[in-house]
C-alpha cells in the first residue's frame, strides 16, 4: 500500500503546481459527477486523477469546442508533439501537460493507452458517424476504455490483481462514455456528430432530423432505451473490479458508478426522452450517494493508516 505519491523527476514546483490546479479546475467544471466522487479519494491521489481527466478534457476541447478557431488538426498535433517531449522529461510550456506527464511517469502509465486516446481524438476531426456498435466500440477503445486503464494505477489494484482489474476498468470507462453519448444526443448533433450507431437508427426508423426535434418520438425513445441497456451491461461487467482496488479507492468508484448509473435512471424515468431536457441526477440523490460513500471512505482510510503504523 502506498501512503504518499511515488517519487519522480518533475519540472519546477511552480509550473507543476499550476498545471495540477488547472487540471483540477477543468475536472470540477466539466466532470461534475466524477469530480464529486474524486473527493472521496485519499488527498494524495486526487491531483493525479484530476491530471488524467484534465488532459482528456484539454484535448477534447481542441476537437469539440464551439469557440475554438483555426486548424484543429494542427493544434492537436502540436499538443501531441509537446506531450512527447513532456513524457521524455523535457520541460514544456503548457498549462496542463506538466501535470499529466508527471502523473504518467510517476505511476508507469502505459504510453500505448495515451496513444490510443489521441488516436480517438484525431478520429473526431474526420469521423461524424459510426455504422455499427462494434465500430463505435473501436472509437471508445481509445476515448473511454483507455482512460479507465490509465486511471487504474492511481486507484491501486490489490497486490497481484493488476491484470484482473484491467478489464473492469475498461468496461467502466465504456459505460461512462456511452451514458454521456445517450444523454448528449442533441449536443453532439449540434457539433455535427451522431455517436449512436447508424444501424440502430435504421433498425428503429430514426433519422438525424428526429434527433434534432424538441421531443423524442417513440422510435427515438426505443433507440435510447437500447443504448441505455448497453451502458448498463458495461456497468455490470465493471462491478467486480471495484473489489480489486485498494479499499480507500473503492468508495470513489462506487460513488461514480452510482452517479453515472443515476443518469441512466433519470433517462429511464423520463421515458427515454433525452431531447426535451438534459438528464441530471437530483441534488438530493447526489448528496445521499456522496454521504453514504464518505463514511466508507473515512473507515477505509483509517484502516489503511493503522496498517501503515503496525
Amino acid at each position: 500500500m502506498r501512503t504518499s505519491p511515488p517519487p519522480s523527476s518533475a519540472p519546477s514546483s511552480a509550473t507543476l503546481t499550476a498545471a495540477y490546479e488547472r487540471c483540477r479546475r477543468l475536472h470540477a467544471r466539466y466532470g461534475r459527477s466524477y469530480y464529486l466522487a474524486t473527493l472521496l479519494l485519499p488527498a494524495w491521489k486526487r491531483p493525479h486523477v484530476h491530471a488524467l481527466y484534465g488532459f482528456a478534457r484539454y484535448a477534447d476541447e481542441i476537437v469539440d469546442s464551439f469557440s475554438m478557431g483555426g486548424d484543429r488538426s494542427r493544434a492537436l498535433e502540436r499538443l501531441a508533439s509537446r506531450l512527447t517531449a513532456a513524457l521524455g522529461g523535457e520541460p514544456v510550456r503548457d498549462p496542463v501537460l506538466p501535470a499529466f506527464a508527471h502523473t504518467v511517469r510517476a505511476f508507469g502509465i502505459d504510453h500505448a493507452d495515451v496513444a490510443a486516446f489521441l488516436a480517438s481524438m484525431r478520429a473526431d476531426l474526420t469521423v461524424r458517424r459510426y455504422a455499427t456498435y462494434d465500430d463505435l466500440l473501436g472509437y471508445m477503445e481509445g476515448s473511454a476504455a483507455a482512460i479507465g486503464t490509465m486511471m487504474l494505477p492511481v486507484l491501486e489494484p490489490l497486490p497481484g490483481e493488476d491484470e484482473r482489474a484491467r478489464e473492469p476498468a475498461r468496461q467502466l470507462g465504456l459505460g461512462f462514455q456511452l451514458t454521456n453519448f445517450v444523454r448528449d444526443v442533441r449536443e453532439d448533433l449540434a457539433r455535427g456528430r451522431i455517436y449512436l450507431p447508424l444501424a440502430d437508427l435504421d433498425k428503429f426508423g430514426v433519422t438525424p432530423a428526429d434527433l434534432a426535434a424538441p421531443r423524442a418520438t417513440p422510435a427515438v425513445r426505443d433507440l435510447v432505451a437500447l443504448n441505455c441497456e448497453r451502458a448498463r451491461d458495461h456497468y455490470r461487467r465493471a462491478w467486480e473490479g471495484i473489489a480489486l482496488l485498494a479499499p480507500s479507492s473503492r468508495p470513489c468508484i462506487r460513488a461514480a458508478y452510482e452517479l453515472y448509473g443515476g443518469i441512466l435512471d433519470e433517462i429511464t424515468a423520463a421515458g427515454h426522452d433525452v431531447l426535451a431536457r438534459r438528464a441530471t441526477v437530483p441534488r438530493g440523490r447526489r448528496l445521499a450517494i456522496f454521504t453514504r460513500n464518505l463514511l466508507a471512505a473515512r473507515a477505509a482510510a483509517q484502516a489503511e493508516r493503522r496498517v501503515g503504523v503496525a
